[in-house]
């Protein structure tokens, strides 16, 4: 039987460039929440760039949108380093650093062990909850779907 993994990404449209003083208290913390994401129960991957983070990944048209990506062996697992850990912190000061979503701003949806994600698959994931909502090619922590087997 495959076993799956769940992938996720997440976006954010900055407030101002990265480098600015508004992002200083985001960027302060990022090697750290990183940092307890990969020691966290269930960590499989993450989407890193030159800098050991994705900030400077430009993945979008849009270049002040940044992603992050990451897969968990399950969902109780992300939820656990989503809600339950420093990172609860940070989501509670976003409206700081970003916009206001007009759109999905998350996106899950089921991989096999052995495969990564790429930004090409979140774009896609994104795309389909804000064409149709939660389906099980991919959903929210709301509405969550079983692997296809």
């Amino acid at each position: 039987m495959q076993k799956y993994y769940l992938a996720q990404v997440n976006i954010s449209k900055l407030l101002a460039p990265i480098d600015s003083p508004l992002l200083a208290d985001f960027v302060a913390q990022l090697d750290e929440i990183n940092a307890l994401a990969e020691k966290s129960k269930g960590f499989v991957w993450r989407l890193k760039g030159d800098n050991e983070n994705a900030t400077a990944l430009r993945i979008f048209d849009d270049a002040d949108i940044i992603i992050n990506m990451s897969v968990w062996e399950t969902i109780e697992d992300l939820k656990e380093f989503a809600f339950k850990t420093a990172h609860v912190g940070v989501m509670r000061e976003r409206n700081k650093w970003f916009e206001k979503p007009s759109g999905a701003m998350l996106a899950l949806w089921w991989i096999p062990h052995n495969y990564t994600p790429t930004p090409h698959d979140a774009k896609e994931r994104l795309e389909s909850i804000n064409k149709n909502g939660s389906t099980p090619f991919a959903f929210t922590f709301k509405d969550v779907f079983l692997p296809i087997v």
